[in-house]
Parts: C-alpha cells; structure tokens; sequence
C-alpha cells in the first residue's frame, strides 16, 4: 500500500478529507497557520476544528500563465465554507468565465501531487463544483 502525506499540516486525510483550522476560544476566528495569538481579538486560546467540505465560490481568477512545472490555464480560488475563507484551486472544470462564476457551489477533492521514489504520494487539496447530489445535501 502506498503511503500518503498531505502537503500542508491542515488537511485531513482518511475516509472523508478535510480541512481543519485553528479556531479562536474567545471570538470564533479561525486560521490555518499556527497561532500564538488571535488577529481579530487577541485571544491566546484555540481549538482544531474541522472546516466544511462544501462552501460558495467567492471570487476567482483566471490564470494562464504559471511557474515552470504547473499547467495553465487553471483558476485560483477563494471559497467560503460555512463561514470560513479557504484560498485553492478549481478543478473539473473549464477554466474559463463561461463555466466559472461566483456563487457557483463547490466541494473539497484530494489531488495527487505525485509519487516520490520510496512510493509516498504527496496529496493537496482543490475544489470542484458540486450539486449537492451524493449524499443528500
């Protein structure tokens, strides 16, 4: 069995992937990076908690050019998921402003960033657009 790390520390694996935040105890704010202290309030005091899956494309841009090794076209995103603002990309869709909008409903997919010599594959995080049609959403 092949192993497999998520690229960044905030993104669960298992059965059911997702994104947990750092969550203030004293005004709800959430962050993915590590905190000594809260940017809205100041509170020193958090607790991991799971981000949804789900969430409404807020705004993205097009981008046709990308560093050496990344394909373009391909849409960078920001998405609110219940709540919490989360940055990535858009995939399963053609990038471009006929099949992309905001609004549009999206769900968190894994994505395989490729395998290294030892068989660990690394994994990142995307989005897709969803209907809310798998699991009765």
């Amino acid at each position: 069995m092949t192993a497999r790390i998520p690229i960044v520390e905030y993104l669960a694996l298992g059965d059911e992937p997702h994104l947990v935040a750092h969550e203030c105890l004293a005004c709800a704010a959430r962050y993915f990076d590590r905190r000594n202290g809260c940017a809205s309030c100041g509170g020193n005091e958090f607790r991991s908690t799971a981000v949804s899956t789900t969430g409404e494309l807020r705004a993205f841009t097009i981008v046709a050019k990308g560093p050496p090794g990344v394909d373009a076209p391909y849409v960078a995103a920001i998405v609110d998921c219940d709540g919490t603002t989360v940055r990535g990309t858009l995939v399963d869709v053609s990038p471009d402003p006929d099949h992309v909008h905001a609004g549009m409903t999206v769900r968190l997919t894994t994505t395989s960033l490729g395998t290294d010599d030892t068989g660990t594959e690394a994994v990142g995080f995307a989005f897709t657009p969803w209907e809310g049609t798998d699991d009765g959403e």
